[in-house]
């Protein structure tokens, strides 16, 4: 039990600042936006750039995951996240470039990483329930973005913000240092790279009816969080509010994904199908961006938060149950590689929502289009969840 708990503690924190370094640039968005004179549909520009390097390490990490051991790819995610968030303190178009490609590529290891760990340490019944838990690490990070993240900037500047947080994740790097005989000590250092790798992982997904299934779940539901992420603090600006204001929504609503997340692993662990729970969470999703859309200047400030509350009790809820069903039906030491090849569909999602809610934003100025469109993928997982599950 101790070894658990010593690994879910380490996991979830290693979590806690991928979610803090992905998500700080959408929660300080408007201040970038304003000091580089850039117009905000770019913003969507920069995660979908950060997807497509995700979409590549999560596709291709399985084998370095197998050779170098869960806890040191771990240890290099969050070097590489670390190295992107202070390269963006420059300011030019290139460095933004480079930012996305090393912050998306390094956090997206994270997740892999950590199911391939904690696949191989917990029991399998109560994966859902272990899964949730670390999970949360999601939410719990993108509640302290939103909360310290404009303060920071407000007291000092942007770069400032990035900085400090790039420092931090290195230095948790150092942290972890100390557990790695512990935890990898089912690394294989002679396994190979080869660039069959990525088409392996994803026939492996592809040609599973379960895990395809769970694929699409992952492009729809990710689409979904992204553009919340990405899009909702800088939303909240254009009807009225100030950045401390529209970070404090944020985080209060984010904050309830973090027990939404261990409720619903712990009932796909105990008394619903996860399969039932996921198309729940579905259509709860799809329904509360369509609330989203809707909400106007001169709403009461208790009614956006009831309603970002409901998107964050879905669209940033999933993960758990998701995650362990794809660990689940994963073959016996190719968790972390089947995972990342799940994932990598929820990363063309992650891709795929915000240039298309750029360019709908681009063409209608309107964010409400670009909330709905970019949720129906979820309507569609849910209803066909439920036929599968009725059939």
């Amino acid at each position: 039990m101790n070894h658990i708990l010593l690994a879910l503690v380490a996991m979830f924190l290693q979590q806690t600042f991928a979610a803090i370094g992905r998500a700080l640039p959408a929660v300080i968005a408007p201040a970038i936006i304003a000091d580089l004179m850039i117009d905000s549909a770019w913003i969507g520009v920069y995660f979908s750039i950060a997807a497509s390097a995700a979409l590549s390490t999560q596709l291709g990490c399985g084998s370095f995951i197998i050779r170098f051991g869960a806890m040191r790819m771990s240890q290099l995610a969050l070097v590489l996240l670390g190295l992107g968030m202070a390269l963006a303190t420059i300011g030019h178009p290139v460095a933004l470039v480079l930012s996305a490609i090393l912050s998306g590529g390094g956090a997206a290891v994270s997740t892999p990483s950590s199911s391939h760990l904690l696949g191989r340490c917990s029991p399998p019944r109560y994966l859902p329930l272990i899964f949730s838990i670390k999970q949360t690490a999601v939410p719990a990070g993108l509640l302290l973005a939103g909360m310290l993240g404009p303060q920071l900037t407000e007291w000092s500047s942007w770069r400032y913000t990035m900085l400090i947080s790039a420092l931090a994740c290195i230095a948790f790097t150092l942290m972890l240092q100390p557990l790695r005989k512990k935890f990898d000590d089912d690394r294989d250092p002679s396994r190979q790279f080869h660039f069959s790798d990525f088409g392996n992982t994803l026939r492996a997904v592809v040609g599973t009816r379960e895990l395809r299934n769970l694929s699409f779940a992952c492009f729809a539901f990710n689409a979904a969080q992204t553009i919340f992420t990405v899009y909702f603090v800088v939303y909240l600006t254009t009807i009225g509010y100030t950045l401390v204001a529209a970070g404090f929504v944020f985080s209060i609503a984010v904050a309830v994904a973090v027990p939404g997340r261990i409720i619903w692993g712990l009932l796909g662990s105990t008394y619903v199908h996860p399969r039932t729970m996921m198309a729940a969470l579905a259509i709860g999703m799809a329904i509360s961006m369509a609330l989203l859309s809707i909400c106007s200047e001169g709403w009461p400030t208790i009614i956006v938060g009831v309603v970002a509350t409901l998107i964050s009790a879905t669209a940033l809820s999933w993960h758990g149950v998701l995650l362990a069903e794809a660990a689940r039906a994963a073959p016996e030491g190719a968790r972390g590689a089947v995972t990342g090849g799940v994932l990598s569909f929820g990363q063309v999602g992650a891709l795929t929502a915000p240039t298309i809610f750029s360019l709908l934003l681009g063409m209608t100025n309107n964010y409400g289009i670009g909330f709905i469109v970019c949720s129906l993928p979820a309507l569609f997982v849910g209803i066909a969840l439920i036929r599968q599950r009725k059939r």
